[in-house]
C-alpha cells in the first residue's frame, strides 16, 4: 500500500518584468497563485498545507476566487478560463469557456459571483465580461490599443469596472451592461494594476512609471495621486487593499513594499526586501492580518509592519523544474537535498537554500560523499563539494570539467566519477586523478561501488562497462554488461551487492556483484509505459525503485520480479525525474513540477 505523505509545494513562476497575481480566499483560509499547468492552493496560517490543480492543458496564468468561496475561476496562455469547485478535493469542473484568443491576465467576479471579467493578449479584444454560468456577454471592454493588464469590478451596486493597459491608459465602464465611458491618462508607461477598494469608494491604479493615482469609484474621476510625483523608484507591479480600505500596500521592481495611509496620501512603512535583482516585489496580497509578497525569485514573504527590514516568515522552495534530489542524515535527522540549493527537514518540511553562488546551470545529477558533502554535477560543466554542516557553497571545492558532465556518484576514500560528453574523471578528495578519453562508446551515467572498488559505467549501446579502480587509475578488465538498450540510470545497493540499471527498452535489470554480476532481476514487461529515467535503492537492499516519463514509480522486489509497487501518476502531467529514500518505508519522489513529494510504502 502506498500514502502520499507530505508535498511541499512548489512556488510561484516568475518572470521579471511581468506582474503575479496572488488570489485571495473571501473566508480568508487561503491564498493561491500559479506555476506551470496548475494551481496551488496554500492555507495561509500554515503554507504546507496545500491542494494542486492540475486540469489546465496549458500554462495556468491567473486564479481568482468567487466572492461566495464555492468556486475558483482559473486562466490560461491559451484564452481558456475554468471554473471549478472548492468544496470537493476533486475539484469537479463546472464551466469553460475561451472569452479571449490570448494569455489571460486578470480575473474580476461581481460580489454576487454572477458575472466575471477577464483580460489579457488578444487578437481582436483584450478583454470579455460575461456571465459565469452562461458565458453570455454582459458588456463591451473595449478603449484600448494593447493587451490589458489587469481589472477589477466595485464590489457593490451599482456596479463599476475597471481596467489597466500596456497602451498606458486605464479604462472606465458602468454598468452592467458594462459599456466604456472614458479613458484614464494619467500614467506615462504601462499600467500593471487597478484594484477597488473593499468599501466601494476610490479605486487605485499603478504603472511601470512608479506613480499611482487615487479615483472616485462612482464616477471615475481623478482624486489624488499616493506619493505625489514618484511612489516608487522602480515600476510597480502590483497593489492590495486592506481590508477597512483605509490603508493599501504597493510591490515595485525598486525591491521595496510600501504600506500607504489613503486618507493621507502617504507612506507608512517602506518594507526593504534586498538588493538582488531577484528581490524585486511583483506580487502582493492583504488578506485580514496577512501582509504578502512574492519576489522574482519566487519566494513569498510575510511582512511585519513592526519589522519592515526583515519578514516574518519567507517560504522558500522551487519554482522551475527539478532533475534530481538526494537525502541525507544530519545530526540524526533526514534532510531531502534537491535542485541547485534547498534542503528541506523530511520530518516537517521547513527547507531553506545555501548561501553563496552556486551553479549557474541546471544541476544534473547529486550524491552525497562520506566527509558529509553534497556532490552535484551541473550544466554549467563544473562539479561542485559543499559542506552540509555549513549549508554554504564555497568558490574553493568546485572542479572544472574539460566536458559537460551528466552523472556523479561517491563511494568510500573520497572517490567521486563522473561521466561527461565523451570522457570519465575520476576524482580523489576533490582532484582529478585519472581520466578516460576516446571511448568507443557514448558513457551515458556511471556507479561506483559502495567499497570504492569498482566504477560502472552504462552507455547508449546498452552495455555496462566495469572499470577495476586500482590506485588512482581506472582500469578496463574487459568485461561488459548487458542490457536491453541504452542505460538511463544505475545504482549499487547500499550494501554492494548488487547493481541495477534501467534503459531506454522500459527494462529494469539487477546484477548480483558477488556472482560474477550475474543477471539476477530481469523485468521486461508489467513495468513502465514509457521511459524510465531515474533509479534509488531502498535503505534494507532489497527493495529499488524507478520513476520514468510516464509519471508512474515503480518499487521491485530483489527476490522476485513479479513482486512489484505501483504508484500511478505519482507526478500529474510530468515525468519523475528524482529518487531518493528517507528510510526503507519513505520515498521522496520530485519532477519537473518543480514539487517534491514523499511516499509511505507498506509491503
Amino acid at each position: 500500500m502506498v500514502y502520499a505523505l507530505q508535498t511541499p509545494p512548489f512556488l510561484p513562476q516568475m518572470e521579471r518584468g511581468v506582474a503575479k497575481v496572488i488570489g485571495g480566499d473571501p473566508k480568508g483560509n487561503n491564498f493561491l497563485y500559479t506555476n506551470g499547468k496548475c494551481v496551488i492552493i496554500r492555507n495561509i496560517e500554515n503554507p504546507a498545507i496545500a491542494d494542486i490543480y492540475t486540469e489546465h492543458a496549458h500554462t495556468a496564468t491567473v486564479a481568482k476566487y468567487a466572492p461566495s468561496g464555492f468556486y475558483i475561476a482559473s486562466g490560461d496562455a491559451s484564452g481558456k478560463i475554468r471554473i471549478w469547485d472548492t468544496t470537493q478535493k476533486e475539484h469537479i469542473l463546472k464551466y469553460e469557456y475561451t472569452p479571449i484568443s490570448g494569455k489571460v491576465k486578470d480575473i474580476a467576479w461581481t460580489e454576487d459571483s454572477k458575472r466575471m471579467a477577464v483580460v489579457g493578449d488578444g487578437r481582436e479584444k483584450f478583454g470579455a465580461v460575461f456571465l459565469w454560468d452562461t458565458g453570455s456577454s454582459v458588456g463591451d471592454l473595449h478603449g484600448h490599443a494593447k493587451s490589458i493588464n489587469s481589472v477589477d469590478i466595485k464590489q457593490a451596486r451599482p456596479y463599476r469596472l475597471a481596467t489597466a493597459s500596456d497602451d498606458t491608459c486605464g479604462s472606465f465602464f458602468k454598468g452592467p451592461p458594462f459599456k466604456f465611458e472614458f479613458t484614464l491618462r494619467d500614467h506615462s508607461q504601462f499600467v500593471n494594476c487597478v484594484r477597488f477598494s473593499p468599501d466601494g469608494k476610490v479605486f487605485v491604479t499603478a504603472g511601470a512609471d512608479g506613480q499611482m493615482f487615487l479615483y472616485d469609484a462612482n464616477d471615475g474621476k481623478l482624486v489624488s495621486s499616493l506619493g505625489g510625483e514618484k511612489a516608487h523608484k522602480g515600476g510597480i507591479y502590483a497593489v492590495s487593499w486592506s481590508p477597512d480600505g483605509s490603508q493599501l500596500i504597493s510591490a515595485s521592481g525598486d525591491k521595496t513594499v510600501k504600506l500607504w495611509d489613503v486618507g493621507a496620501g502617504t507612506a507608512v512603512t517602506t518594507f526593504n526586501l534586498g538588493a538582488d535583482v531577484t528581490d524585486q516585489q511583483l506580487g502582493c496580497l492583504w488578506q485580514n492580518d496577512h501582509l504578502l509578497t512574492i519576489s522574482l525569485s519566487g519566494y513569498i514573504n510575510y511582512l511585519d509592519k513592526n519589522s519592515p527590514d526583515r519578514p516574518i516568515r519567507t517560504i522558500k522552495g522551487h519554482s522551475k523544474s527539478i532533475q534530481c534530489l538526494t537525502v541525507h542524515k544530519k545530526d540524526g535527522r533526514p534532510y531531502i537535498y534537491s535542485g541547485t540549493s534547498h534542503y528541506w527537514d523530511a520530518e516537517t518540511g521547513e527547507n531553506d537554500c545555501f548561501s553563496g553562488k552556486g551553479h549557474s546551470n541546471q544541476v544534473s545529477k547529486m550524491a552525497t560523499d562520506d566527509a558529509n558533502e553534497l556532490v552535484t554535477c551541473s550544466m554549467d560543466d563544473t562539479l561542485r563539494y559543499t559542506n552540509l554542516d555549513k549549508t554554504e557553497y564555497s568558490a574553493s571545492h568546485v572542479v572544472k570539467m574539460d566536458f559537460q558532465p551528466k552523472s556523479v556518484s561517491t563511494a568510500a576514500g573520497g572517490l567521486s566519477l563522473a561521466v561527461c560528453i565523451g570522457q570519465i574523471v575520476l576524482l580523489k578528495d576533490k582532484k582529478k586523478v585519472f581520466t578516460l578519453d576516446n571511448l568507443d562508446y557514448e558513457a551515458e551515467v556511471g556507479a561506483l561501488h559502495p567499497g570504492g572498488t569498482v566504477a560502472a559505467v552504462g552507455g547508449a549501446d546498452g552495455g555496462i562497462r566495469l572499470y577495476a579502480i586500482q590506485g588512482n587509475s581506472l582500469k578496463d578488465e574487459g568485461q561488459t554488461l548487458k542490457a536491453a538498450g541504452a542505460i538511463t540510470d544505475m545504482a549499487y545497493s547500499n550494501d554492494g551487492a548488487y547493481l541495477a540499471a534501467i534503459d531506454d527498452k522500459k527494462v529494469a535489470t539487477a546484477f548480483t556483484v558477488a556472482d560474477n554480476y550475474s543477471v539476477n532481476f530481469f523485468c521486461p514487461y508489467h513495468g513502465h509505459h514509457a521511459k524510465p529515467v531515474t533509479l534509488a535503492w531502498s535503505p534494507d537492499n532489497e527493495h529499488f525503485a524507478t520513476g520514468g516519463m510516464d509519471m508512474i514509480v515503480f518499487i521491485w522486489t530483489i527476490d522476485d520480479s513479479d513482486k512489484r509497487i505501483k504508484l500511478p501518476d505519482t507526478h500529474r502531467l510530468h515525468h519523475v525525474s528524482g529518487l531518493a529514500w528517507v528510510d526503507e518505508h519513505t520515498l521522496v519522489t520530485t519532477s519537473h513540477d518543480a514539487s517534491i513529494k514523499q511516499w509511505t510504502i507498506k509491503y
